[in-house]
């Protein structure tokens, strides 16, 4: 999952929505931060989601669909490909209409612009630039971050090809998100119904 996904499972609750944005840009423990604590369940709560993801048969059968120098960036290509279904089916999730939904992200980090990381500053004038986060309902808006992110890697990649092999790996990642996404909403009330949980400490 990739941004849109972490913002709408991590619910109302702004704190977890800072930390649902903050999760790809902040690494490692979490021991010695000054964030607020809110914030931390966030990242802690965008971790958790990750690794669930990561260990579901459906996303592993997916990533053999993909054959080499795709394979290795499979994990890139079906974040973005499912934060894609996301935005093209929101209005079975939401009754907030994306566009709003996307003013209620950048008006919430505006209201903590002295937390936000130089990193996630720039992605989100980029995503302002382009009008993410609704017109990931497009296709080539999907494919253009996937080269942006291409770009951005330190080894040379492929993302700048995906266009190439979309039509064949779209399906079954489309009808994949059916599956996943039902799991990933189940995990995340567990993880935020749990006492450890409902009651953080930044271990």
């Amino acid at each position: 999952m990739n941004f849109l996904a972490h913002l709408y499972l991590a619910g109302d609750d702004e704190g977890l929505r800072l930390g649902a944005m903050l999760g790809d840009f902040i690494r490692g423990g979490l021991e010695d931060s000054n964030l607020p604590v809110p914030a931390l369940q966030g990242i802690k709560l965008h971790r958790h989601i990750d690794q669930f993801i990561d260990a579901l048969p459906e996303v592993a059968e997916l990533r053999t669909l993909f054959s080499q120098p795709f394979r290795r960036y499979s994990g890139i290509i079906i974040d973005l490909a499912m934060d894609h279904e996301l935005a093209r089916r929101w209005d079975e999730f939401s009754a907030v209409p994306l566009k709003e939904f996307d003013r209620q992200v950048r008006s919430m980090l505006a209201r903590h612009q002295g937390t936000v990381p130089d990193d996630l500053a720039r992605f989100m004038n980029y995503a302002d630039r382009r009008g993410l986060f609704a017109s990931y309902r497009n296709q080539e808006e999907i494919l253009f971050s996937l080269r942006g992110i291409g770009k951005r890697l330190s080894r040379s990649n492929p993302l700048h090809r995906v266009d190439e092999i979309w039509e064949t790996v779209e399906p079954p990642m489309s009808q994949a998100f059916e599956q996943v996404f039902p799991k990933v909403q189940e995990s995340v009330a567990d993880w935020l119904e749990s006492p450890e949980n409902g009651n953080f400490t930044a271990a």
